[in-house]
Order: structure tokens, then sequence, then C-alpha cells
């Protein structure tokens, strides 16, 4: 068993959140080519999914006010109030309620398809393959190789883990 970080080092944080910043832009990148205010949107859907997981799960996660992997812990413990590390290992998390987050791929990744059927562009083609590299194996990595195994909240209880590893 990996030893957990009390706080995590900051080049995690880093390379996690690039990771991240990164499926996002890529995401606006496409959604851009259909105006500007689908990319407004998008990056609407973005800060309220960020808002949401920082208010739902972080407020109650071992590492509020601590640095965790992806520096929300830091980040939550400015904007909400703490609460409880018992409600974070009860929580039951399934699909349905992961979905909103996969859509943040899912959306850019379907409408470069439909963009690419339409009027072909290396850029979409490559944009969409970067994508799903980022999404697939970049997120993996980060969460497989440098997050949840350091992870003192996945020790403590953790229902992310718990879906991922039926």
């Amino acid at each position: 068993m990996a030893k957990c970080y009390e706080q995590y080092p900051l080049w995690i944080v880093f390379l996690s959140n690039l990771v991240s910043i990164a499926i996002y832009a890529i995401g606006g990148y496409i959604l851009y080519q259909l105006g500007l205010i689908w990319l407004a949107i998008y990056l609407v859907y973005i800060v309220l999914l960020e808002v949401r997981l920082m208010k739902k799960s972080c407020t109650n996660c071992y590492y509020y006010g601590k640095l965790c992997a992806f520096g929300k812990g830091k980040l939550c413990a400015i904007l909400f109030r703490k609460g409880s590390a018992k409600t974070f290992a009860q929580d039951k998390i399934t699909w349905k309620d992961i979905l909103p987050d996969f859509l943040v791929s899912i959306i850019p990744l379907l409408i470069g398809l439909a963009l690419l059927i339409f009027n072909f562009n290396f850029l979409i083609l490559s944009s969409i393959i970067l994508l799903i590299l980022l999404t697939s194996v970049g997120n993996g990595f980060v969460r497989g190789s440098l997050a949840c195994k350091y992870c003192k909240q996945r020790e403590l209880g953790c229902s992310a883990e718990k879906l991922f590893k039926k």
C-alpha cells in the first residue's frame, strides 16, 4: 500500500490541473467552431460542475483546507464551509451522478465528429484525438498513478473508488 499524502506535492497538483485544463480548452476550441455563444455555454457548464463538485464533495473531504491532488481542498475552504468527513464516506455515487462530468468530453467529441462529417479539418481531427487521449489515458494516469493512489480520503472511504472498482 502506497503512503498517503497529507498535502500533495505541487507538481502533482500542477499536472492534474494541466490535464483538466487541456481537456476544457480542447472542448472549448471544438465548441467555438459553432460560435462564441456555444463556447460561453460550455465554459459556464464547466464552472457549474466545478462548483457543484466542491460544494457537494470537497466540503466533506479529508483534504478540505489542504492541498489535494487537484488543489480544490484549499480553494473549497475559501469558498464554502466545512462539511462532514462521514458524509463523504457514506455518499453513494452512481454512473448517473457522474454523467455530467463525462459530458465535458462527450459533447465536444460528438460535435467534433459532426464537424468532421460536414467539413473535414485536420485541426478538428487532431483535437478530437487529443481529447480522447487526455480523457482516457491522461485522466487514467492522473487518477490511477498520482491522485487516488496516495489519497487519505480513499482509505477513509470514497464512493467514487467503490463505483470504479466494481
